[in-house]
């Protein structure tokens, strides 16, 4: 007899629809057909333990499981529960098989018949929801993931024993139903830190407003223990909220990543991604055999942190430099190719010396001549070229840590100022794709939206002959003061807001590292 059920792979952050046949004929031995992997390779045993240690029998016949199209490589081990599905209904324990056909049905099998939870549930219901599916099963710790999905029944089981009830029409269980705006709405401001909690560094807390209001990467420099690490993580708390659109990108990467927490539906809040220096560069962008998202696409519509910028290993660095750019990454691979969006915030941190105190106020550098430009250089100037502020961060003095009356901003008033600037620039670029901030403008559009007076030309001509900036500081510098001028409200980038724009690129300045 032969049957046929319906499962999904995920390929970059889009799924795919699989026909598996299952045939069970005259002959002897099991095979899975069809560009399998190891994983589902090793399928067939996983079933035949969970199908026998649950009252059913296995075929001692011939089983041939085909999956479909058969030029696509399978990968992984949710294929346990259509491919079981199958074959219960091919060799008749199951009374009615044509009802499989209205499912796609995801799911790994452990040997008693429990349902493990499985990557990629929303793209799948999407996938499935487009395809005119009537429903997807998948097991219980995905059902809220996928069940965001509107205008498709989603059911969540636990054990194989369930789904073949609910196919025998002896169960009851109805599909589950996420109201997504309720829960994505009421989870947006829910942050556990904020920018009250840090005494001192306003300068440093203006950098990072600026930024946020932008969308500009910045980097943070100065002696340990200055609050570099402290601030960069309350970034998120003071950015715009996500949008449903964004939130739903943000989610299909980290449910293809496996990275969604159980029974979260959809991610409310903009991530924040802090990989280790150790990390290698395929870690970072995305890829292997079978590509999956990177740290940087994890990080999409958020912040991605890379503490102690100069320990990361060269190699790695670069290869952010394309992603940068384009804010997508492509992988290609010898039998399949991959996109993964990677529309980030850039946040760094590094100290200006190996030993931290080169320029500090109190404590002397220890460092050997020629030490200092060296450690500075570990980082290229392309990369640099790609973040707008450059920031010294200073150490805090004890009068103001001790300073119980002292109270800063919250990240609430600081987000506010964000969201209007915000919209200024969304209003800016409603007519052009892909742009929604200032740091994304061209070199054409910087020279149309930033225009100058004499007086402001005078001081971008005199401070960078002045302060040695090098050339590729211009266009950043327009970019963070026409940022400036939209959090101030105007429509004019006036000769102040150039003043403090030039200040955030003390690593452009050749006399900086001596």
């Amino acid at each position: 007899m032969l049957v046929k059920t319906f499962g999904s792979s995920v390929y970059g952050v889009e799924g795919i629809t699989i026909t598996i046949e299952v045939s069970v004929s005259m002959g002897q031995g099991y095979s899975i057909v069809g560009m399998p992997d190891i994983a589902v390779r090793e399928s067939m045993q996983r079933t035949e333990c969970a199908i026998k240690s649950n009252g059913y029998f296995m075929p001692r016949t011939k089983v041939v499981v085909n999956l479909a199209p058969a030029d696509i490589r399978k990968t992984g081990s949710a294929f346990d529960l259509p491919i079981a599905m199958a074959v219960l209904a091919a060799s008749e324990q199951i009374s009615k098989p044509e009802r499989l056909s209205d499912f796609i049905i995801m799911g790994e099998l452990s040997l008693d018949g429990s349902i493990q939870a499985i990557k990629g549930a929303l793209p799948i219901a999407i996938q499935a929801r487009k395809e005119g599916f009537y429903g997807l099963i998948v097991p219980k710790e995905n059902e809220r993931e996928a069940g965001m999905v509107t205008q498709l029944n989603v059911f969540g089981f636990s054990h194989i024993k369930e789904l073949v009830a609910f196919f025998e029409d002896e169960s009851t269980i109805q599909p589950v139903h996420v109201n997504t705006r309720e829960e994505f709405f009421s989870n947006q401001y829910d942050f556990n830190i904020d920018f009250c909690d840090v005494k001192g560094q306003e300068n440093i807390k203006r950098a990072l407003e600026i930024a946020a209001a932008g969308g500009h990467n910045a980097l943070l420099i100065g002696p340990p223990g200055s609050g570099k690490t402290m601030l960069a993580k309350r970034l998120p708390t003071i950015l715009p909220p996500l949008s449903l659109q964004e939130a739903l990108e943000t989610t299909k990467i980290h449910s293809v990543a496996g990275k969604l927490v159980a029974g979260t539906s959809l991610i409310s809040q903009r991530p924040f991604r802090s990989p280790h220096h150790t990390i290698s560069d395929i870690a970072l962008v995305g890829g292997g055999s079978n590509p999956q998202p990177g740290e940087i696409s994890l990080a999409h519509h958020g912040v991605l942190f890379l503490d102690e910028l100069p320990e990361f290993k060269r190699t790695v660095l670069e290869v952010m430099r394309q992603p940068m750019e384009e804010r997508t990454v492509h992988i290609s691979r010898a039998k399949m190719a991959a996109e993964f969006p990677a529309n980030f915030m850039l946040i760094a941190s590094m100290n200006p010396c190996p030993c931290g105190f080169y320029n500090h106020p109190d404590k002397e550098c220890t460092c050997l001549p020629g030490v200092v430009p060296k450690y500075l250089n570990k980082v290229s100037g392309p990369l640099l070229d790609r973040i707008d502020l450059h920031v010294e961060v200073t150490p805090v003095p004890f009068q103001e840590l001790s300073n119980s009356k002292y109270k800063s901003e919250s990240s609430e008033t600081i987000r506010a100022r964000v969201i209007k600037a915000r919209g200024l620039q969304i209003e800016r670029f409603k007519n052009e794709s892909g742009i929604y901030a200032n740091a994304q403008m061209s070199s054409k559009q910087v020279r149309e939206l930033c225009t100058l007076n004499q007086v402001g030309e005078s001081l971008l001509k005199h401070s960078m002959e002045k302060l040695h900036l090098s050339a590729r500081a211009y266009d950043r510098i327009l970019k963070v003061s026409r940022t400036i001028a939209d959090l101030s409200g105007s429509a004019e980038v006036k000769p102040e807001y150039l003043a403090e724009a030039i200040q955030y690129r003390c690593l452009d300045r050749e006399s900086w590292a001596g």
